[in-house]
């Protein structure tokens, strides 16, 4: 039998490992900064791209996409390479992965904070950026086929499995949700419009988190839990049951975001069967992983790198139960909107994710470097405020979305709402949100301290190089099935068929749920008094994404008593035909703007936007004062309408051609109201007199961006007319 010498790439797993500390330290301190924000909104006052809005997409992009990404590919180079018994496929593809995923990361970091953004949950990068993750996506995935396909090891192991439905899953869920409409270098709108939109995102959304901070993760716990624990993994069987079982029912599960909202009952009712199926996949997988450990406690309770893993699997546990649980409509309309959603997706993101990736690093540094660790005692430092970390985190937001629901659905005996000002909502769970900056310190606190103790081995270790292997060659495989072999076991060894039949297994799911949904016209009835928006107000609401107003408000007003009591009449599919993007909203830290309009004066939303708390004392909504000051680029409007032609809205080429003349008249009409307000007409004809006095361009208020949003603002909801809502009222009951 041929032996065949050869060497494992080390250094592009410790590029990824590198990166994945330097970017959980970036997007954790975000983060960070953001807990602080709800306790001191104006901490970033004046400085635009250090606003909530931005910050939030850098934060969930930084962490999802720059630390657990990286951590993935970290631990899929230095597993599938030993998994396989070959040197990954392409030292190119391995450094272009690295530098193009390190590119896209910081072309985020610049962007978003800038205000491009899609407004997408998970999906903020705009056009140019969605193509270069398209093509570095796909060179990792050419990579990581073409090392198995040159392997020295007969049959695949589970792990690879999970990185081959991880890489397939993510390419068809980013590129079919990114399908959007360039308008210029940074600007786009997404080919779907409002419900299509929204079923699409979410379906994305969903498994975005499934097939990006899951599957991948699952291929991590299938190779390090038992690599650490020196024991074989729990069950063979369970692996293949967990593995098919847990592709083909998530991809369903995206419609259980959306319940009690304008999408159609059926594709709800299809989202809440399958999220409820959803558990025992997952807690197949957690049972797998935990009774890896069987008989190996006493080093459970010594090694820190198991406290870790135990943990992780434990919060992946717990998180699964959750999920499917959020998804009966009757729990869903209880928690949607709140901050039970928050502590929820941090469970997930803190738990499993983050442990899992803490546990991997104390594992592979030593190994790697052909040393011990620095220090238990640090590690197990790590661990402790780690934990209590995550639990003064959740635990509070818990309280806290529990909290909000039941003061949003509370009524007094005469019908009307106990808590009419939703400003009340925000001042109860004031407690909670310290209790989660602090659960957030701590967590980031022992990231610092895994990072010197990590620094520290590397120190008194050898550098990392390029570890040499050697293994039989594999003699050509057999296409047939051998006699007593079962269909999985020769799939395992037929890398081709495996990928197709993954393939076919998440595709399934998405097909039954979108085409129906986008080719279907009657499943989104047509409204005949939604009319387009007008070119200042399509404008104002391109503001209104830049700012990542939707990050804090929804525009989805559910069929209950109490928000149609609150916001208005509850939302119709139709209205939403002309929205590209959707902008529903996923979170309510302040109320539902979808029948804000005419609700307040011009001046109001003036001064609520320059200054939050003249208008709500005690609001911890930020200024955007900028909005105020900045000239408005009104020169691609004609570009964004004839864009939106192409979409289907219906505006003409006068409408097109008209648009300038339209934008002046109608932003005169709302400069004219302003003047309505004496203190408004004191201090912006003192502005024009210094101006004028300096020698300084002076603005016209009708030409500033704020008069865009207010443009804007003022129309969303209005072109529903509702005659007799205690009619609609009782009907909602």
């Amino acid at each position: 039998m041929e032996v065949q010498q050869f060497y494992y790439d080390n250094k592009i797993v410790k590029k990824f490992l590198y990166a994945t500390m330097l970017w959980g330290i970036v997007g954790m301190s975000v983060g960070l900064l953001l807990a602080f924000m709800f306790l001191f909104p104006n901490v970033t006052d004046g400085i635009s791209w250090l606003s909530f809005g931005r910050l939030r997409p850098l934060h969930t992009n930084a962490v999802i996409f720059a630390f657990v990404g990286n951590a993935i590919f970290a631990g899929v180079y230095y597993s599938s390479q030993r998994l396989l018994k070959a040197r990954m496929f392409s030292d190119f593809l391995s450094n272009f992965n690295f530098w193009g995923w390190q590119a896209i990361i910081v072309a985020a970091a610049i962007t978003l904070p800038l205000g491009y953004t899609t407004s997408k949950e998970y999906a903020e990068l705009e056009w140019p950026i969605d193509i270069a993750i398209a093509l570095v996506w796909v060179g990792f995935g050419v990579n990581l086929i073409g090392t198995i396909l040159k392997r020295r090891q007969r049959h695949m192991y589970v792990a690879i499995w999970f990185y081959l439905g991880t890489f397939v899953t993510v390419a068809v869920l980013h590129i079919f949700n990114s399908l959007e409409l360039p308008v210029s270098a940074l600007k786009s709108y997404s080919v779907y419009a409002g419900v299509q939109d929204a079923l699409v995102q979410w379906w994305y959304g969903h498994n975005a988190v499934a097939f990006f901070l899951t599957t991948p993760f699952l291929g991590l716990m299938y190779y390090f839990v038992p690599k650490a624990a020196n024991r074989p993994i729990y069950s063979y069987k369970l692996s293949i049951v967990h593995f098919w079982s847990l592709i083909f029912i998530y991809i369903w599960a995206g419609p259980h975001h959306l319940l009690y909202s304008a999408l159609p009952d059926w594709a709800q009712n299809l989202g809440v069967a399958f999220s409820v199926m959803l558990i025992a996949p997952s807690w197949g997988g957690m049972i797998n992983g935990l009774l890896t450990l069987r008989g190996a406690w006493d080093k459970v309770r010594t090694d820190p790198v198991l406290k870790f893993m135990v943990v992780a699997i434990t919060g992946y546990g717990m998180a699964t139960f959750e999920g499917p649980m959020l998804s009966l409509k009757n729990v869903n309309a209880i928690a949607h909107f709140s901050d039970w959603i928050i502590a929820h997706v941090h469970v997930g993101a803190l738990a499993w994710n983050g442990f899992l990736t803490f546990g991997m690093i104390y594992w592979l540094v030593p190994r790697m470097t052909k040393t011990t660790l620095f220090s238990r005692g640090l590690a197990n430092f790590h661990f402790w405020i780690g934990t209590l970390g995550i639990i003064l985190y959740t635990l509070p937001m818990y309280v806290a979305g529990f909290t909000q629901a039941l003061m949003w659905k509370d009524f007094n005996p005469d019908g009307t709402l106990v808590y009419g000002n939703f400003l009340e909502t925000v001042t109860e769970i004031i407690p909670m949100y310290w209790m989660r900056a602090i659960g957030g310190s701590l967590y980031i606190v022992g990231a610092c301290v895994m990072i010197y103790n990590v620094v520290a081995t590397i120190r008194k270790g050898s550098s990392i190089e390029d570890e040499l292997a050697e293994a039989a060659a594999l003699s050509v495989v057999s296409k047939k099935r051998t006699a007593g072999e079962t269909f999985h076991t020769w799939l395992e060894r037929k890398p081709v068929q495996l990928t197709i039949l993954a393939t076919i297994a998440i595709l399934i799911g998405g097909i039954i749920q979108i085409v129906p949904t986008i080719l279907v016209k009657s499943n989104i009835p047509t409204i005949t008094s939604v009319k387009p928006y007008t070119p200042l107000e399509l404008e104002g609401r391109d503001l209104y994404i830049r700012e990542g107003c939707v990050g804090c408000h929804s525009q989805m007003v559910r069929p209950f008593r109490s928000e149609v009591e609150r916001y208005g009449e509850y939302a119709k599919a139709g209205e939403f035909v002309y929205d590209h993007p959707f902008l529903w909203g996923s979170k309510r830290t302040g109320p539902d703007l979808l029948r804000v309009g005419g609700k307040y004066s011009d001046n109001w939303h003036l001064n609520h936007l320059y200054d939050p708390q003249s208008t709500s004392s005690g609001s911890i909504m930020p200024a955007y004062q900028w909005l105020v000051r900045n000239k408005h680029d009104r020169s691609g409007t004609a570009s964004k309408m004839k864009a939106m032609v192409s979409l289907g809205v219906p505006y003409s080429q006068e409408d097109i051609d008209n648009a300038q003349k339209n934008m002046s008249v109608q932003a005169t009409e709302i400069e004219k109201n302003l003047y309505a307000d004496p203190d408004f007409a004191k201090s912006y004809e003192a502005d024009k007199k210094y101006a004028e006095e300096n020698g300084e361009e002076f603005i016209q208020m009708k030409d500033r961006e704020i008069v865009a949003l207010i443009a804007y603002l003022q129309r969303l909801g209005t072109d529903i007319k509702i005659k007799n809502s205690t009619t609609t009222l009782s009907e909602n009951n």
